[in-house]
């Protein structure tokens, strides 16, 4: 390249370099890295380039290329700061260099220097990212101020970009306290709801359960009773009767439809017995069901918890096209809040058979793996889809129709779970099914902590 730049242009003597407290004044705020002192000068002329280093090297580490190609080797092999690159050079000139620049080494800032005074010129190298444009012979104070500028604008974008990096950091963590709490605030009022039917369950199992228990009782005399009637009409009904007696007795029989009442007694009280029968069974479900002692810590057997829960699902598990399966392994008693846990198998439970439609399967299976009990639930219902699948312990997420869900019942399982310090992990295939397993330790209860198992049939 041929100008009327030449060395000489330059005051002389060359005078002394800035001082760098200018140029450590944009990076006060962060620490310093590799490269942030280091400045590659691109120049097809030798002087120029020797001018720029001995100017800039008190207080940077200045490396010069006499070409576009020997600067982008350069800046493959070490991190610049910032290029101060001419504009005509044989082969690649500026403006392809700063096109490489800027799209391969976004943080390396650049100021290109040329000696032709063209306004376009100068739109153009800033509209593709340079910094500044200087005019060929230009004071060493000007580049000396462009480079304290370029730097400290460098410096001010890697901070804004820490600064964004902590403020979205902060926005996911803040994001993820708000679900927490929001999960915490559902599960206290849901247990809260269900502390209070609990509460009432209890209560009206404990009104209904003596006198189902009395009507349960007399209803074995009651047919032990009506044997000896029985026989004694029977006896009557053998004694010879004649005259105005057998018209009489044989008017009652006919009003009274006296074969088929006898008859009938029987499958009455029978009857009778088994709604008796069905109703002390509700008490003990739910008895068995609301534990009003799940603030403590018991012993239990999880079997019996999902047993009594699936009584208390017969509506959606007598179904006929619902197939359920029970593999039952052998499990020791389990230290837990044993109300909870019924609450995380209800869940799980009402989800597998409404997920099935009321026509597939649900399988129930238990084991012992490393001092932890097992529970796996599954069914051959609709599957959830992947996209799905990572938000369903999110409070209020539900695939339900509106109406239908609240979204607040694989949540709260999970922190009840949680509370057990055991786990609960969910696998599904869509149009195949799904199965949630859950994981609670089988831990020995701390001193003073509850180490009875409950008895439902107590404290009546």
């Amino acid at each position: 390249m041929t100008n009327s730049y030449s060395p000489s242009a330059f005051a002389s003597p060359i005078p002394q370099g800035p001082s760098g407290t200018h140029f450590q004044s944009a990076s006060s705020e962060y620490e310093e890295e590799p490269g942030d002192r280091r400045i590659l000068i691109v120049d097809d002329e030798r002087g120029i380039r020797e001018v720029f280093a001995q100017w800039l090297g008190e207080d940077f580490e200045c490396q010069t290329a006499q070409s576009a190609d020997d600067a982008l080797a350069f800046l493959a092999e070490k991190t610049y700061a910032l290029v101060i690159s001419d504009m005509m050079m044989p082969g690649r000139n500026g403006v392809e260099l700063l096109r490489e620049v800027t799209a391969k080494y976004p943080e390396t800032a650049l100021i290109m220097v040329s000696g032709v005074d063209r306004p376009q010129r100068m739109r153009d190298a800033l509209r593709l990212g340079a910094f500044d444009y200087l005019i060929k012979p230009c004071e060493m104070d000007v580049l000396t101020l462009s480079v304290e500028h370029a730097l400290e604008r460098r410096a001010l974008q890697r901070t804004a970009r820490v600064y964004k990096s902590h403020l979205e950091n902060q926005n996911n963590t803040l994001a993820k306290q708000k679900a927490e709490l929001e999960r915490l605030q559902a599960q206290m009022v849901h247990t809260e709801k269900m502390a209070s039917l609990g509460q009432l369950a209890a209560g009206v199992a404990h009104e209904l359960n003596n006198p189902a228990g009395f009507v349960f009782g007399n209803m074995d005399l009651l047919g032990d009773d009506l044997v000896l009637i029985e026989k004694l009409f029977d006896a009557y009904n053998n004694l010879p009767l004649t005259g105005d007696a057998l018209l009489v007795i044989e008017s009652v029989k006919n009003d009274v439809d006296y074969a088929r009442l006898m008859g009938d007694l029987g499958s009455i009280v029978a009857d009778c017995r088994d709604g008796a029968q069905r109703i002390c069974d509700v008490v003990k479900n739910l008895r068995l069901f609301s534990r009003l002692d799940e603030a403590e810590l018991k012993q239990v057997n999880i079997h019996d918890g999902i047993e009594s829960t699936l009584r208390l699902l017969s509506r959606y598990y007598n179904s006929d096209g619902l197939t359920l399966r029970k593999e039952y392994g052998e499990l020791p008693l389990v230290t837990c809040y044993a109300g909870q846990l019924n609450q995380v198998w209800m869940n799980l439970l009402v989800n597998a058979a409404q997920s099935v439609d009321e026509l597939g399967d649900v399988r129930i299976s238990t084991r012992v793996e490393d001092d932890s009990v097992v529970v796996a639930i599954s069914d051959t219902g609709r599957g959830i889809p992947e996209e799905q699948r990572s938000r369903i312990f999110e409070p209020f997420f539900t695939t339900k129709p509106v109406g239908e869900g609240t979204g607040l019942g694989l949540s709260i399982s999970y922190g009840i779970i949680e509370r057990h310090e055991g786990t609960i992990a969910v696998a599904s295939t869509v149009g195949v099914g799904t199965t949630f397993t859950v994981r609670i330790p089988v831990r020995k209860p701390e001193p003073g902590e509850q180490q009875n198992q409950e008895d439902p049939e107590t404290n009546s």
